[in-house]
C-alpha cells in the first residue's frame, strides 16, 4: 500500500572516453546463475503481493469499470491515499501476455514523448504515475494525453494515469477522472498481519497509532514493525509486540549518541557497528566480522591470551544485545540497529570509504552462515546510508570498483552480486532512481568499462530497469552489447528482452537502421531480426513484416548485410528466413520480398547479392526441416522474384554465385 513501489530483488545473483571509434569490453562469467529471476518474474512476483496485502479503497471499483471500458482511467485522490498501488493492481489485471508493463517517464534518455504511437504496443500496460509532478510538467503531459488515449486505443493497451492532487484537469478529461479515497486504516492494518501470519487483537497502541490520518505506506511499516517485534520476542503477546513497535518509531539519536559515548574502547565499537550492519545474523559471522572490521580500520588490539579476554557473550551485553537460541545475535531494542547505523555514518565520515572495503570483503566470506540474504541485506544497509544523505553518486562508483580485478585481486562472484545489488538499492530508489538510470546510461554507451562491470550492468538492466522501463534497459543493453567482445551475453539479454514485446523489437530495428552499422550492430540485427516473430500476426491480424516502418527498417538492415558481410557470415541467419517462409507458404512471402528488395539496393554488389541469396536458397532446400517439396518451391518463387527485380523473363537461367562481374547470367 505504499504510494513509491518499486521493484526488489531479493536474490539477484570511471575515465570518458574521449577518442574516436568504438570501445571494447570483455565481461567474464561469473554471474552465470541460471537460477536468478528473469525481469519478468521479478515484475509479476512484486505485483502479487501488492494484490493481496491491497486493501481497495473507495473508487477502486469505478476506476475498474473505467478502465476496461475506455482503455483509460486518471486516478485522482490526496497523498497516501494508495493511488499508485491502485494503479499497479488494475494494471495486472490487464495483463493477458500480449504486451509488457511501461512505467513511462517522458522526459528521460531514449523515452518517447507521451505523442508518439510507437509507445505503446499491442496488449502493454502503461503507468504514467505523475503523483509528484510539478504544474508545468503536469501541463505539458496533459497537452498530450489525447495522443496517448487514441494510441492506447488502437493498441488495444490500458493507461492509468495518477495525476497531482489538487491540480486542474481538462473539460474532455474529466470523464475519465476517478477520485481515490483512503480505505480504512484499521483493515489496511489488519490485512498487512494477515499478511505476515499475526492475528490482530484489539489493542490501545494500535487505536493510538492510527487515531492520527496516516498515508498507507505508514501502516503498512507500523504493520511490519509488530511481525518483527514478534519474531524477537514471540512469548510476549500482540499487546506488548504493538507497544515493542511503537516505541522502536521513536527518535532515538540522543540514546545511541549516549552509548557510544560510554563505549571508548575500539572493539567495543566496531562489535556495535557489525551487529548493527549484520542484525540477525549468526554469532560466528557477527566475531569475524567484528575482527575483520578492526583489521580494515587498521586497528591493532593489545595482545591478550584468548581465555584472559571477555566472550562474545559478555562483549555483546555491553552494547546491549544478546544471542538467541537459534546462535543469531540482535539487538534487545527493535530497530536499535537502523539507529546506531546512522549515528556511526553521521558523526564519524572517516568511516565511510572503509566500510565499503569492509562490507565487500564480508560478503566474500566463505562462513556457511553468511548466505546470499546476508550478503544481500548488508549491501542494502550500507547502500541505505549513502541514499539516506544524498550520496548516490558515491554508491554506484562503488559498484564499479566491486566489480573490478586489480593485480591484488580478482572479481568474485559474491563481489559482482553485491554490485548488483548495490545498483538494485539506488535504482528503486525513489528520490536517487533517475540518476542512477542516467549514471547507468553514460556507463553502458560512453564510459570505458573495467573488469567485470559490464556484466553487472547487463544483469541490473535485464532483471532491474527493464521490469518497468523497457524501453530504457532496451537501448543501454543495445549500447553493451555493440560494445562487447569475446561474449554475447549483453546480445542475448537484448534478444531476450525485445522477445517479449513486438514494439520493443520495432525500436531496436528502428534505432539499428539510422545507424551506420558498424559489424557489431549487423550483428545485433541478424540477432534481432528472427523471422518467426515478424511474421506472427498481432491481433488485430497484421504482422510487424507487414508494417511500413518495420519493413524498411529490415530492408535496410538486410541491405548493409549483403552488402558488408560474407555469404558465410549471414547465410545461416537467411537460411533460417527461407525456412521459415517455407512453412508459412503464401503467408512467408513478405519474408522473401524483403530479402530481394534488400539486395535490390546493393548498388554494385546488386547482382552477387542476388546469387548469394540463390545459393543460399538451394542450400537451404537440403536442410529444410519440413517437406522438401515445400523448400524446392520457396527456391522457386524466390528466383521468379529475383528475376522479376531485375526485369528478365520467367524463363531466366537460374542464378550462378560463380557469375563473372557479380551479375546474373
Amino acid at each position: 500500500m505504499n504510494e513509491h513501489i518499486s521493484t526488489r530483488v531479493d536474490s539477484p545473483h570511471a575515465p570518458v572516453h574521449a577518442g574516436s571509434g568504438d570501445l571494447y569490453v570483455t565481461m567474464g562469467a561469473q554471474l552465470q546463475d541460471p537460477d536468478r529471476p528473469t525481469f519478468r518474474r521479478l515484475a509479476d512476483d512484486h505485483l502479487g503481493w501488492l494484490r493481496k496485502v491491497l486493501v481497495a479503497p473507495a473508487g477502486m471499483g469505478a476506476a475498474r469499470h473505467m478502465l476496461t471500458d475506455t482503455g483509460t482511467v486518471i486516478l485522482d485522490g490526496p497523498p497516501g491515499s494508495g493511488r499508485t498501488s491502485v494503479s499497479r493492481v488494475l494494471l495486472r489485471e490487464y495483463d493477458q501476455g500480449t504486451g509488457v508493463f511501461h512505467e513511462l517517464l517522458p522526459d528521460e534518455q531514449d523515452e518517447l514523448s507521451l505523442s508518439n504511437p510507437a509507445l505503446v504496443g499491442t496488449g502493454d500496460q502503461l503507468l504514467l504515475d505523475l503523483s509528484a509532478a510539478t504544474a508545468v510538467q503536469w501541463a505539458a503531459a496533459r497537452a498530450d494525453l489525447s495522443a496517448l488515449r487514441k494510441a492506447v486505443h488502437e493498441q488495444h493497451a490500458h493507461l492509468v494515469v495518477v495525476m497531482p492532487y489538487g491540480h486542474p484537469l481538462d473539460p474532455d478529461l474529466q470523464h475519465y477522472r476517478i477520485n481515490i479515497d483512503p480505505p480504512d486504516g484499521l483493515e489496511v492494518f489488519r490485512r498487512h498481519l494477515r499478511f505476515h501470519g499475526v492475528a490482530y487483537e484489539p489493542d490501545p497502541t494500535v487505536t493510538a497509532f492510527l487515531a492520527e490520518s496516516r498515508p498507507m505506506r505508514e501502516i503498512a511499516d507500523f504493520a511490519d514493525l509488530v511481525r518483527r517485534a514478534r519474531e524477537a520476542a514471540a512469548d510476549e503477546g500482540f499487546a506488548q509486540w504493538c507497544t515493542t513497535a511503537r516505541k522502536a518509531r521513536d527518535d532515538r539519536r540522543a540514546e545511541t549518541a549516549r552509548l557510544v559515548a560510554e563505549l571508548r574502547e575500539g572493539p567495543q565499537r566496531a562489535l556495535l557497528i557489525t551487529v548493527a550492519m549484520l542484525h540477525g545474523a549468526h554469532a560466528d559471522v557477527i566475531h569475524r566480522a567484528a575482527q575483520l572490521l578492526l583489521h580494515t580500520l587498521k586497528f591493532l588490539p593489545d595482545e591478550q591470551s584468548v581465555l584472559e579476554g571477555k566472550d562474545l557473550a559478555e562483549r555483546l551485553a555491553e552494547i546491549p544485545a544478546g544471542t538467541g537460541p537459534d546462535g543469531h545475535v540482535r539487538f534487545t531494542e527493535l530497530d536499535y540497529d537502523a539507529a546506531v547505523r546512522a549515528h556511526f555514518w553521521d558523526h564519524m565520515p572517516d568511516l565511510r570509504q572503509p566500510m565499503g572495503t569492509w562490507v565487500v570483503h564480508t560478503v566474500e566470506s566463505d562462513d556457511p552462515n553468511v548466505t546470499r540474504a546476508l550478503r544481500n541485506s548488508l549491501v542494502a544497509r550500507l547502500a541505505e546510508q549513502y541514499l539516506r544523505t544524498g550520496r548516490g553518486e558515491r554508491l554506484a562508483s562503488l559498484a564499479e570498483d566491486w566489480s573490478t580485478t586489480t593485480t591484488t585481486r580478482t572479481t568474485s562472484q559474491a563481489r559482482l552480486e553485491a554490485a548488483v545489488h548495490a545498483l538494485t538499492c539506488g535504482l528503486n530508489d525513489p528520490a536517487h532512481g533517475r540518476n542512477f538510470r542516467h549514471w547507468i546510461y553514460l556507463w553502458c554507451a560512453q564510459r570505458q568499462l573495467r573488469g567485470e562491470f559490464a556484466q553487472v550492468l547487463v544483469q541490473v538492466c535485464a532483471d532491474v530497469i527493464a521490469a518497468s522501463h523497457p524501453d530504457q534497459a532496451l537501448f543501454r543493453l543495445y549500447h553493451l552489447a555493440r560494445r562487447e567482445q569475446g561474449t554475447t551475453r549483453a546480445l542475448q539479454a537484448l534478444c531476450d528482452l525485445v522477445a517479449t514485446s513486438s514494439r520493443l523489437r520495432r525500436r531496436l530495428l528502428d534505432r539499428l537502421a539510422r545507424s551506420p552499422f558498424s559489424a557489431a550492430e549487423l550483428r545485433i540485427f541478424l540477432s534481432a531480426c528472427d523471422p518467426v516473430p515478424l511474421t506472427a500476426p498481432h491481433d488485430n491480424g497484421s504482422t510487424l513484416i507487414e508494417e511500413n516502418g518495420a519493413r524498411e527498417s529490415l530492408t535496410i538492415g538486410w541491405r548493409a548485410v549483403l552488402n558488408d558481410l560474407s555469404h558465410a557470415e549471414w547465410h545461416p541467419y537467411a537460411e533460417r528466413w527461407l525456412h521459415s517462409a517455407a512453412e508459412l507458404g503464401h503467408r512467408g512471402d513478405p519474408l522473401l520480398d524483403l530479402l530481394v528488395a534488400a539486395a535490390d539496393r546493393c548498388g554494385g554488389h546488386r547482382g552477387t547479392a542476388f546469387a548469394e541469396l540463390y545459393a543460399s536458397a538451394r542450400a537451404a532446400e537440403r536442410s529444410a526441416p519440413h517437406s522438401a517439396a515445400r523448400a524446392t518451391a520457396t527456391t522457386d518463387l524466390l528466383l521468379q522474384k529475383i528475376s522479376t527485380a531485375q526485369d528478365l523473363g520467367p524463363s531466366a537461367a537460374p542464378l550462378s554465385t560463380a557469375s563473372p562481374g557479380g551479375t546474373a547470367p
